[in-house]
């Protein structure tokens, strides 16, 4: 009588779940003080830095074949701008999704976000102690960012059941998705590389993690350290 061989299973995406990839926008041109970003409906708007135009080009060898059913993006131009590469490789014409992007920073917007942090300011501190973003200012609560960003992953994967799709986002963003996905801390993802990729399988009754800051297809001296969000 042969032995009975049980080997370990690999993971299937489920019939009729989304296979959502997550990349963070390549790197955006450098704060200054005395010329803050461009803003879109109270948002910092700053175009991809040169760095960040070369993670946008490694995105897109990257997933060029990986049988992507749609390209979305969202109104800030840092993820227009990343996603260009892909959409040229592929043909697919990116859609945009107005709730995933960045999260509100209040009077913190323009720039002074990354000079805070910088510099390690108490309120930053006072942000990360007690996990929300509304220490900041006239910023977003995560109460609010939660709910569009939920609303927003809900409606993308039933428009695409079966289908695998990207996502060009922010970090704060993709943290929230991930902090929803796990039941962690709120700002427990914040972090992603920029152009890094993270993956999420979204069922009818739960979203599966599968991957967070996947960064192989970056070089080291493109991705040693996170940027500020931004």
């Amino acid at each position: 009588m042969s032995e009975v061989e049980y080997r370990q299973s690999r993971f299937a995406v489920p019939t009729g779940a989304t296979d959502v990839l997550l990349i963070r926008h390549g790197e955006s041109a450098p704060a200054r003080p005395d010329r803050p970003f461009p803003l879109v409906d109270g948002q910092g708007d700053p175009e991809l830095a040169p760095q960040g135009r070369e993670h946008a080009e490694r995105v897109a060898q990257r997933l060029a074949d990986a049988g992507l059913d749609a390209i979305y993006v969202t109104t800030l131009i840092r993820t227009v701008q990343t996603a260009a590469p892909l959409a040229a490789r592929t043909g697919l014409t990116p859609q945009v999704e107005p709730d995933l992007r960045e999260v509100h920073l209040g009077e913190w917007e323009g720039g002074l976000f990354r000079q805070k942090t910088a510099e390690n300011d108490p309120v930053i501190q006072r942000m990360h102690a007690e996990q929300r973003w509304d220490v900041i200012p006239g910023a977003e609560s995560g109460a609010a960012l939660s709910a569009r960003v939920r609303g927003a992953i809900e409606r993308l994967a039933a428009a695409h059941p079966d289908q695998r799709i990207a996502v060009f986002t922010h970090g704060g963003v993709i943290g929230q998705v991930l902090a929803l996905a796990t039941g962690s801390r709120p700002l427990a993802f914040l972090g992603a590389d920029n152009g890094s990729i993270s993956r999420i399988v979204v069922t009818a009754d739960r979203w599966i993690v599968r991957s967070f800051n996947d960064s192989a297809h970056l070089d080291s001296d493109l991705s040693a350290q996170a940027a500020a969000l931004s």
